[in-house]
């Protein structure tokens, strides 16, 4: 499968922080989810493959070109979400879609209509009179109106409310159904990633934890609830991390299927994503 982003060993280093020798291919025609608690640099990774940032060690290629060798060009392609970035405040909608005519050559005005009737988004309304959530839809009508290939959302459905962010995901699903078309979504609310991620990215401190299919990632941990006593009885193999409570230990472990055939008294519950993370991050180690 043809990658949309290659990444080898990407590595870029601040005084406290490294986001320590990065590899993966991003699949076309998919979408990844970037899981991670704050600081773990996933904000830092996007802005590397965006060239915002320099790296000290490792390759980013876009559709197998280089970063470095690519043109201004290949931007046209590209559809962008930043946290923290807004557009220019004392414009309306319409005034901003005029003058995205003149950055993107492939600028498509219909469909940036289209977008800002189905969001509900006031064209005629100064942007600084928005919430916070119609600024995020305005950023989605922007980047999905400009024939973009590969979008990059990072925690772009923060401040949407369940129903504007359930229609957003139906508009990622429908745009990877040209296989030309790949997302990598950097979100905190992992429940959308479950609805809509083909594979599952999880940074922490910096480092690439896991880098899995969705399906096969939900299949492979599951939690057991356990005695002090039956905790210790559990193979440090199978362990990810614990969690104590007042009944007893909770215990994420890995290989779910071969940890219940081996040891069949023990009930193996299934997990999310959300409980995943939370185990790595704040989970103890044996």
């Amino acid at each position: 499968m043809d990658a949309a982003i290659s990444l080898k060993n990407v590595t870029k280093r601040y005084e406290g922080f490294t986001l320590d020798h990065i590899t993966m291919d991003i699949p076309k025609g998919c979408i990844v989810g970037l899981v991670g608690e704050n600081g773990a640099g996933k904000t830092t990774l996007i802005k590397a493959i965006l060239q915002m940032v320099s790296i000290q060690e490792g390759e980013i290629a876009i559709d197998g070109s280089r970063v470095e060798e690519l043109t201004d060009q290949w931007k046209d392609r590209v559809g962008v979400i930043l946290s923290g970035v807004e557009f220019a405040a004392r414009m309306s909608a319409r005034q901003l879609g005029r003058c995205m005519r003149s950055l993107y050559k492939n600028w498509q005005e219909d469909q940036f209509e289209e977008y800002l009737k189905d969001l509900q988004i006031d064209g005629d309304k100064l942007i600084k009179d928005y919430s916070k959530g119609m600024k995020m839809k305005l950023d989605f009508a922007i980047s999905l109106s400009h024939q973009a290939e590969l979008l990059i959302f990072d925690e772009a459905t923060s401040g949407l409310d369940p129903v504007v962010r359930d229609d957003i995901l139906d508009i990622l699903l429908d745009f990877i159904q040209d296989e030309r078309h790949t997302v990598l979504l950097s979100s905190h609310i992992t429940s959308d990633l479950e609805k809509v991620a083909d594979y599952i990215a999880f940074l922490h401190k910096g480092k690439l934890r896991f880098y899995m299919d969705k399906d096969r990632l939900l299949e492979h941990f599951g939690v057991v609830h356990c005695t002090p006593d039956g905790y210790e009885k559990i193979p440090g193999t199978y362990v990810q991390g614990c969690r104590k409570s007042q009944f007893g230990y909770e215990v994420l472990i890995q290989d779910r299927e071969r940890f219940q055939r081996e040891y069949p008294d023990y009930i193996v519950d299934r997990t999310n994503i959300e409980e995943i993370v939370l185990y790595h991050v704040k989970g103890e180690e044996r």
